[in-house]
């Protein structure tokens, strides 16, 4: 599937948990619903990815996990949080970097409607 219409998947299936939830649950519920949507819209996807660092050559287990990739191609981050800070960028940012994936999601669902909680990263760069 092309990147542009897993994107657009994604974003829908999105839109259709926060329509159903709203805000104010925990990010786990979240990506749970969100792993349903995304299953009924037959797009394959792996939560939890462990995401080792490299440091001077050597892997490191530091704890980072990717919330969700889909179709090994996007990742997605789920935030549920007051507002999508310059950090919360920064960390997807460092997270396509880390794993060589070019397009990141960033999804804050604590927001009245969906389309203000959606980011859409490309190779770093804010589209």
């Amino acid at each position: 599937m092309e990147i542009n219409k897993i994107t657009e998947e994604i974003i829908k299936s999105t839109i259709e948990v926060h329509r159903n939830l709203g805000p104010g649950l925990l990010e786990s519920a979240y990506e749970e619903c969100l792993c349903y949507e995304l299953e009924l819209h037959s797009l394959p996807y792996k939560r939890q990815i462990p995401l080792p660092l490299i440091y001077k050559g050597i892997q490191l287990d530091c704890g980072y996990r990717l919330d969700l990739v889909v179709d090994n191609m996007v990742i997605v981050e789920i935030k549920a949080v007051e507002k999508i800070l310059p950090i919360h960028e920064a960390q997807l940012i460092t997270y396509l970097k880390l794993s060589n994936y070019h397009i990141g999601l960033l999804l804050n669902f604590n927001v009245p409607l969906m389309k203000q909680g959606i980011r859409r990263l490309v190779c770093g760069l804010k589209e």
